[in-house]
């Protein structure tokens, strides 16, 4: 897995601005950044691709919202493994 910073997003995505993808993200068309430091963010490479598929693909907003739920609960879930085996 990789994590794409923020001008990999907007040229993966064809957003031109950060604020773009902030908007997007505000209005649940977007995952939320990863911290990746203490000034430093980044997204999951393959969430970005599934989100730009489900655009090419067609999907309307409310099914893009959909998968971003779906893809926050997936990371949500993750935090849980890796919290029981420790």
């Amino acid at each position: 897995m990789s994590i794409l910073r923020l001008p990999a997003v907007k040229a993966e995505t064809g957003w031109r601005s950060h604020a773009s993808i902030y908007k997007a993200v505000e209005a649940g068309l977007f995952t939320k950044p990863v911290q990746l430091g203490e000034r430093a963010i980044g997204w999951p490479a393959d969430e970005v691709k599934m989100l730009c598929s489900a655009r090419i693909g067609g999907a309307t907003d409310e099914q893009i919202r959909v998968l971003v739920k779906h893809l926050h609960q997936k990371r949500a879930e993750l935090l849980e493994q890796l919290s029981a085996l420790a």
